[in-house]
């Protein structure tokens, strides 16, 4: 599986949102399942709110994975982000771009395992 990532853009900075195995799987530690998370993040009708702590933690994944990748490939120190700031970050970017960003980030997704199941097909 190929890193597959977005960006949100916040007072001036851009924090990219890596979904990889590393972020999966510390969604999956906190709520037993990618699937499970989605479901929270995505309430099933209009009546129904998103669970807010299984956003930010999803999108506080994301945001770290890319800051540590970040640290590794450039040999800096940033440090991650807390889930206060993530809040903060969500709540100026706004719900528009967060659901732009995280579709990206799952269509990508979709279309890289197509991809990787395909070619191990052939």
């Amino acid at each position: 599986m190929k890193d597959v990532s977005s960006t949100l853009k916040y007072k001036g900075k851009d924090y990219k949102l890596i979904f990889n195995f590393n972020a999966m799987e510390n969604i999956q530690e906190e709520f037993g399942s990618l699937e499970k998370w989605g479901k929270l993040c995505q309430p099933p009708d209009k009546t129904s709110e998103a669970n807010i702590k299984a956003l930010k933690f999803g999108i506080a994944a994301m945001i770290n994975e890319g800051i540590d990748i970040s640290n590794d490939e450039n040999g800096t120190n940033d440090p991650p982000v807390t889930l206060k700031q993530v809040g903060r970050i969500l709540s100026d970017v706004g719900s528009e771009q967060i659901a732009k960003a995280l579709n990206e980030i799952v269509i990508k997704s979709t279309m890289s395992n197509e991809k990787n199941e395909s070619s191990t097909k052939n």
